[in-house]
């Protein structure tokens, strides 16, 4: 083949065909894979400083700076004074609030999904307006609220206030979580329980609650979250209590202790322990489910 076929097959230096597909084979298979990698490592760098800066023994008060490996915070996680009663603090107020609204948050999903009442379409709608609100302007709102029902000291800012608060802004978030839980649900489970017999209440403990478990509980998992690392409607409603991410910030003035880097690390590597048993969890459940379809 002369060069003057082969500039007549690829005329104006086009790139050759064949390379092209080679390029895009290449880009298929490994772009969204990089720019998935890429984004955890965004999301999980952070996590990873702290977690690093927890075993740090820095000269002073500010751990900006890694000195050297240590374990004495991991050994005296609550060697700060204070700290101790902001974490308790925290995890009391994360659990009431998570109990509370997963439960009226659960009978929500299921009275907006299997029933039609007057308000229905227009409650659907505001449930999603938590959500959406910035958290500055509802935490402004609810001051203004518990002001006006007569604040300090009739009805002072408080543990009880705070509670209130995070109730608020956790029953969304569960109602959509069990929401689509039982979007898909199989109703003809209920109604071969109720034709063998059972009443309402039987055909829900045996039937319907074992089925929407996993959502109830990926919804009160993410409640908790919400919920234990609020800071800004915490503190608009907190009045003198302080919680842990209030801690934190009035130790960031003089600089972060590394025991909060401890607690933080023990929070997340807690968090991430709780949902992996939850998927495995879930995962068994679904096998046993299906257990006898697949022996047929």
């Amino acid at each position: 083949m002369t060069a003057a076929t082969i500039e007549r097959a690829n005329p104006a230096g086009r790139p050759n065909v064949g390379v092209v597909a080679r390029l895009k084979r290449l880009a298929d298979r490994y772009l969204l894979l990089t720019y998935t990698g890429l984004a955890i490592i965004y999301l999980l760098l952070p996590i990873a400083i702290i977690i690093l800066f927890s075993f740090n023994n820095p000269a002073g008060r500010r751990n900006f700076v890694w000195t050297e490996f240590s374990l004495d915070a991991w050994l005296n996680p609550f060697g700060i004074p204070g700290l101790a009663n902001a974490v308790t603090l925290s995890l009391i107020i994360a659990f009431v609030s998570t109990i509370v609204a997963t439960i009226l948050g659960t009978l929500m999903a299921l009275a907006l999904v299997r029933y039609e009442f007057r308000g229905s379409r227009v409650t659907n709608s505001l449930i999603f307006l938590p959500m959406a609100t910035p958290e500055i302007v509802m935490g402004a709102s609810l001051l203004t609220l518990f002001v006006s029902f007569g604040g300090p000291p009739f009805f002072p800012l408080s543990l009880l206030t705070i509670l209130v608060a995070h109730i608020l802004f956790n029953i969304s978030y569960v109602v959509v979580t069990v929401r689509a839980r039982l979007a898909g649900f199989p109703r003809h489970l209920e109604e071969a329980a109720m034709d063998l017999g059972a009443n309402e209440w039987e055909t829900f403990r045996r039937v319907t609650f074992p089925l929407i478990l996993p959502g109830i509980i990926a919804a009160a998992l993410l409640a908790f979250s919400l919920s234990i690392d609020d800071f800004v409607i915490t503190n608009f409603t907190a009045g003198r209590t302080q919680t842990f991410p209030m801690f934190i910030y009035a130790q960031a003035r003089v600089g972060v202790p590394v025991q909060v880097y401890v607690i933080g690390s023990i929070i997340f590597l807690v968090a991430v322990i709780s949902v992996g048993l939850t998927t495995l969890a879930g995962r068994r459940q679904a096998a046993k489910d299906f257990e006898p379809v697949r022996k047929m």
